[in-house]
């Protein structure tokens, strides 16, 4: 072990960790492993998979952050890396904190100049160690993730009960499995404590700060959402970072979806040939009564343009799971962005507007699930769910998903049998409330009554074909009167005042919140205060207008190049653009605390802004 010539870094339960391995390695596996383990010992993690596109040999990285006080979004900068990996050796050796460590496979021998002297360098012969206990060459690579876990449990003082309780989970009634990778995790362990300087200066100690919170991944908590929100129809074609999220609904609607007695599936999931056919399936089952979603990344948005204005100008119910990813063209296949928000909003040509919510976790990806198939039901239009990578694919600690069992679905303005039998007037088209919102009726509903043909071309209020002018006009104003009503049903935005009085806000939305938090809170303790307020959906609320005016200037944090939650607010609300300061984060990789700290802090200096205290850093 190498010391550093400065003081070491010395932390228990609050630093990051991270994993520099090749993909197809094997490595994801024991990365989770070695996170849940300090999950089990009570201390909340929150950890990144970052992994390329091709399926082995290029670079993938593994970060955890291990934070007691629960924040849940990236830190910024890696107090432990694990580097296993030759080829980013530099750029990861660079990242590591003043005081931090190094852990490497000390198998071959590195030059001076490879390391840093402000660091502690801790190296083990990993692959010496397998080549002498295993002959298999993927037993070698495959365990010898198993030993570096195994050594860090005494580095860091996790329990290792926890690993070998969690192994035994992992290959229950596969013993030919289990007992090699337990004995690899001790064999780590072992040489760790006899040879190794343990434990470091950052360290896990068991505490009681999760609670009941769960371990869940995004898109598996939208697809449960599904389920309780009663969708029966998925459609999808196969695109990252969407794909687990249709695989979850067909693993759910399995469970919860199938006949005791028969073994009869009360549900369909078709794997179409490409995006437009998954969304016209979908738009098939909302028009035959059925709650239906397709899922899919920003390509898959751009494929289904024409049946989503369809769906539109038809005015049928649909669910969109948008899973946003790097941009634009095939981009970053997995790697997150929140670069959808304009080609969702005006999705299709001329002159149309979705609704769009964005939930924050996997928590409110389930609320936000359900409740999008009512909001599509009562609107009777498509509704974008959007999520993204760093949401749908990754495991987050968040609060229990609840449901309220005595929660009935809104299946919105639908006429019946005994109204039409009465002779109700039914214009399928027809606003006979003033909130823009026509009736429907479901196919078969009578026989004489309630029929209409359904079109993408111009109509009247009766569903007649027509091509007039002044028609046409009544039409699409009353689809933008019903794009105002839906204020009314979607999530408000979470405003959140400062400790003081201030003339700043700031403006955010889905999965930059956990890291936002935090930023906030660090610049609190700077004397740098702000307002805040979180967007949960769009045509966006009045509340928000009134924000940007009660603020002098108002920063708008998002992941994306073209800063567009700022350009739909632009656009959308009568507000001075000039008071919308950008702060952006496009490098694929999840926003962090220090980012928005940093980008902000930089950004009042520029404004002439003094903290009202000044705090050691």
């Amino acid at each position: 072990m190498m010391k550093n010539s400065v003081p070491a870094i010395e932390r228990a339960n609050d630093f990051v960790i991270k994993f520099a391995n090749v993909n197809g390695s094997g490595s994801a596996s024991a990365n989770l492993l070695f996170t849940k383990a300090i999950l089990r010992m009570g201390v909340p993690v929150a950890p990144r998979n970052i992994f390329p596109s091709n399926i082995q040999g290029l670079p993938t990285w593994f970060e955890v952050r291990v934070n007691e006080a629960g924040w849940r979004g990236r830190r910024g900068g890696v107090d432990l890396m694990v580097a296993m990996n030759p080829q980013t050796w530099d750029q990861d050796v660079k990242e590591i904190e003043p005081g931090g460590y190094l852990f490497y496979d000390s198998t071959k021998t590195l030059p001076p100049s490879k390391f840093r002297d402000d660091i502690t360098v801790i190296g083990m012969p990993l692959t010496e160690i397998c080549n002498r206990q295993y002959s298999d060459p993927r037993q070698r690579q495959l365990f010898k993730n198993i030993i570096y876990v195994g050594a860090l449990s005494a580095l860091l003082e996790i329990e290792p009960e926890a690993i070998a309780e969690l192994i035994g989970e992992q290959y229950k009634g596969k013993e030919a499995l289990l007992k090699p990778n337990v004995q690899a995790m001790h064999m780590g362990r072992t040489y760790a404590a006899n040879e190794l300087d343990c434990p470091l200066g950052i360290r896990v100690k068991r505490a009681s700060a999760v609670g009941d919170r769960i371990f869940i991944e995004g898109n598996s908590a939208a697809a449960l959402g599904c389920v309780y929100g009663g969708a029966t129809v998925a459609a999808w074609y196969p695109i990252t970072p969407s794909s687990s999220l249709a695989e979850a609904f067909a693993r759910h609607c399995k469970r919860f979806r199938t006949e005791p007695e028969t073994g009869k599936a009360r549900y369909a999931i078709v794997q179409a040939e490409d995006e437009l056919a998954s969304i016209g399936i979908v738009i098939g089952a909302g028009w035959n009564g059925a709650r239906a979603f397709t899922c899919t990344s920003g390509p898959g948005i751009s494929l289904m343009q024409e049946f989503i204005g369809l769906a539109y100008f038809a005015e049928i119910p649909a669910v969109i799971f948008d899973i946003q990813r790097g941009s634009p063209s095939t981009g970053m296949p997995t790697r997150t962005q929140q670069a959808d928000l304009l080609s969702c909003a005006y999705a299709s040509h001329g002159d149309t507007k979705h609704v769009l919510i964005f939930p924050e976790d996997p928590k409110e990806a389930f609320e936000f699930s359900a409740s999008a198939f009512d909001l599509a039901d009562r609107l009777q239009t498509p509704i974008f769910v959007m999520m993204d990578l760093d949401i749908g694919m990754q495991d987050w600690l968040c609060e229990p998903l609840a449901w309220d069992d005595s929660r009935r679905f809104d299946r919105g303005k639908v006429m019946n049998y005994a109204d039409l039998e009465a002779g109700k007037d039914f214009g399928r088209y027809l606003d006979v409330d003033g909130d823009g919102i026509p009736y429907r009726t479901y196919p078969g509903t009578h026989p004489k009554r309630g029929s209409y043909f359904t079109r993408g071309s111009t109509k009247d209020r009766y569903a007649r074909y027509t091509e007039d002018g002044p028609t046409y006009v009544d039409n699409v104003q009353r689809l933008l009167r019903k794009f105002e009503t839906a204020k009314q049903f979607l999530p408000k935005p979470q405003r959140r005042s400062a400790q003081q009085a201030t003339r700043f806000g700031a403006i955010y939305f889905g999965s930059t919140g956990p890291a936002m938090e935090e930023a906030l809170a660090a610049l609190a303790v700077q004397g740098v205060h702000l307002d805040t307020l979180r967007v949960r959906a769009f045509p966006f609320h009045d509340e928000i207008a009134d924000f940007i005016a009660d603020h002098e200037q108002v920063f708008v944090v998002e992941q994306n190049r073209d800063a567009q939650l700022r350009m739909l607010l632009v656009n959308e609300l009568p507000v001075d653009p000039a008071k919308l300061v950008p702060v952006l984060h496009y490098d694929g990789t999840p926003i962090t605390a220090r980012f928005i700290l940093s980008e902000i802090a930089e950004k009042l200096s520029m404004l002439n802004v003094t903290p009202l205290r000044k705090v050691a850093p």
